[in-house]
């Protein structure tokens, strides 16, 4: 799209050089529920790669937006938290996009495992580097949203290409990194049947997808996008028919064991 915060190749690695020791973060949730295993605490960082029209969280697409806070801060709060997280859960990065801080992840993760705490990225998968494989060697769990199997659909959706979320998805599979996957349900956008069907099979041999979950689409982010004076072009797309959804699950289901309607 172009419209807005735009993210020049040079900013990739701005937010890994600048404050080593700080994560840039949009916000934090201390009772997450819904990324990742059991009670989670959910960082989410600031600055992302995609334009995704559907954004429901576009304030967190500025890299230089945010509150800078200490990794030190955060591992604190984390293990403050510990008490409640029990055996499944943990500390949960999601965005914007984790990936813009990889460098910095791998230390804060580093730092949750020395204390035994579980660790989940939520990543569109834009970017695959050393940093990044570093980074995967050191999470439990990432939950990869892939958002069209068709790159020219996803050019239209999310304004970049989806070959290098799906390097990322290979790369998962070739080191056994337990992985959810993720998809946001969007009618007239990726529910064809066709691009349902693609995405299963695309994943169906992968022995590490331990979950597949599928997100409805919802405008409840479009307030976002009128208070900060950015054109919403999703307003006459509604929330998912109850056959859409069946439809999407019963072919999910055909490929995969674990398949989730949230």
């Amino acid at each position: 799209m172009g419209l807005y915060f735009p993210l020049q190749d040079t900013e990739q690695d701005t937010l890994n050089i600048q404050h080593p020791n700080d994560l840039r973060i949009h916000s934090l949730e201390t009772f997450g529920t819904h990324d990742g295993p059991g009670v989670r605490m959910v960082i989410f960082v600031q600055g992302c790669q995609f334009r995704c029209l559907y954004c429901q969280n576009v304030d967190t697409l500025d890299v230089n937006g945010g509150t800078m806070v200490s990794i030190d801060e955060l591992v604190t709060r984390a293990i403050n938290q510990k008490d409640y997280f029990g055996h499944k859960g943990g500390v949960t990065v999601s965005g914007g996009e984790p990936l813009l801080q990889r460098s910095k992840l791998i230390t804060f993760f580093k730092k949750l495992h020395e204390n035994g705490i579980n660790t989940c990225l939520d990543s569109n998968g834009r970017l695959l580097d050393n940093d990044v494989k570093e980074l995967l060697h050191h999470t439990d769990l990432i939950l990869l949203d892939v958002k069209h199997i068709d790159d020219d659909w996803h050019h239209k959706l999310c304004g970049v290409s989806n070959k290098p979320t799906l390097k990322v998805a290979e790369y998962c599979e070739s080191v056994n990194q337990k992985m959810w996957l993720r998809y946001v349900l969007v009618p007239g956008w990726n529910d064809q049947p066709e691009f349902v069907e693609r995405w299963a099979r695309q994943f169906t041999g992968y022995k590490n997808v331990d979950r597949v979950e599928i997100l409805p689409y919802h405008q409840l982010g479009m307030h976002k996008w009128r208070m900060m004076g950015l054109p919403y072009q999703l307003t006459d797309v509604t929330t998912p028919s109850s056959e859409i959804k069946e439809r999407v699950l019963h072919t999910f289901q055909k490929y995969f064991a674990d398949v989730r309607l949230k």
